[in-house]
This record gives C-alpha cells, sequence and structure tokens, in this order.
C-alpha cells in the first residue's frame, strides 16, 4: 500500500512515516503543504493519504497549503491528524476555535464509537493532546466518532467521503494502540478500493 504523506513542518511528521512504513510494508511519500511542484493529478499513484499534525491553523493558506484542496478534491480514503483533523472539519463547514484548555503533550482518555479508525479498539482509550483550537459545529456531512469525558470533539468522519479525523497524536509514543488505529486505516482503505474496483496491483518481483 503506498501513502502519500502531507508534512505540515510538523516534528511528528516522522514519527508517523515510520508508523506507516511497518503498518504497509513500504515508506510513505513525503510531500511538504507548501510543494510547488505537487499537482493534484498525482493522487493517481497512491492508495491513500495522510495529512500531518502542524503548527496554525487550517484556516490559514500558509499553515495548510495543499491540504485545502487535497481534502476538497481528493478521491482516495483520506486520515488528518491535529491540524489534519480540523482541516478536515473546516474545509466541509465545521468550526475551527479556540480549545477551552490548550493541551500541550497531556495524555487524555478518549471516548470512541468502536467503528471504522476505533474499530477493535479499546473505550475509554488513552492518548496524547497537542493542540489549543478545536472542531466544532459539526454539519450534516461530518459525524463525530470520538470525543473526551468533558465533550471535546477527537474523532470525525466524513458521511459519504473515505475521510477521518482525530484530534489527538496516534504517532506519540505515549498513546495507547497508535499502530491498531493506523492498521485500521489501512484496512479501511482496502475496504474502499474493493468497494471501488481500484485496488493497487503490487508490482511484479523480479526474478
Amino acid at each position: 500500500m503506498r501513502t502519500l504523506l502531507v508534512d505540515n513542518y510538523d516534528s511528528f511528521t516522522y514519527n508517523l512515516f515510520h508508523y506507516l512504513a511497518e503498518v504497509n510494508g513500504r515508506e510513505p511519500e513525503v510531500v511538504r503543504n507548501d510543494d510547488p511542484d505537487w499537482k493534484i493529478a498525482q493522487l493517481d499513484a497512491f492508495d491513500n493519504v495522510v495529512v500531518s499534525p502542524g503548527p496554525g491553523t487550517p484556516r490559514r493558506a500558509s499553515d495548510f497549503g495543499i491540504c485545502t484542496e487535497l481534502v476538497h478534491r481528493s478521491h482516495l480514503p483520506l486520515l488528518g491528524i491535529c491540524l489534519g483533523h480540523q482541516g478536515i472539519g473546516h474545509v466541509h463547514g465545521a468550526t475551527v476555535d479556540r480549545a477551552p484548555e490548550p493541551r500541550h503533550g497531556r495524555t487524555s482518555p478518549v471516548l470512541h464509537d468502536g467503528t471504522g479508525l476505533f474499530a477493535g479498539l479499546p473505550s475509554p482509550l488513552e492518548v496524547v493532546r497537542y493542540h489549543s483550537l478545536t472542531v466544532t459545529g459539526l454539519p450534516d456531512a461530518l459525524e463525530a466518532t470520538a470525543w473526551t469525558p468533558d465533550g471535546i470533539l477527537m474523532g470525525l468522519r466524513h458521511r459519504t467521503r473515505p475521510q477521518w479525523g482525530v484530534q489527538f497524536h496516534p504517532e506519540s509514543i505515549c498513546s495507547q494502540h497508535g499502530m491498531q488505529l493506523l492498521a485500521n486505516f489501512a484496512r479501511l482503505t482496502r475496504a474502499h478500493q474493493a468497494a471501488q474496483g481500484t485496488a493497487r496491483r503490487s508490482p511484479a518481483r523480479r526474478p
């Protein structure tokens, strides 16, 4: 499975890189969010997309770069993490605003619906949070999938497109079951490909 990993200039991107390499059996391809040579047609070379954490806000073009177009136009399964999660919310009409209390490097229990990204994971799930913004006011197209005990949104999915987001950092060493969450994303990708008849053939091995 080939993943496009969009780097929003975040120190956690290469944690994600190594997790995805292990889950997929091959390294993801990394593109920076301001790569002037990126074209949306290049998505045809990939099976799915991961939009990394990063500083700033998805409301600011210089912070989110090519990710806005990817969320708008990608036909591939897409996972947004932290800033990426906020970007999915923003692009589809949710509100992204200041969190009641900033959380940076703090663990937190997260409750979830046990489906999709969270299939087979315990609830509550102990995760690490690094964010001062939060997504609220979900439109009809988006559905909450995870939240803190005090009601802060921690996960969402699009109802009709293969897009999922998590506010926390599954790639942090202190987050429980982060590798399994990414494996669930790979499983969701394969299910989407099977439904669409678009499963990518592995290149033939040379003798």
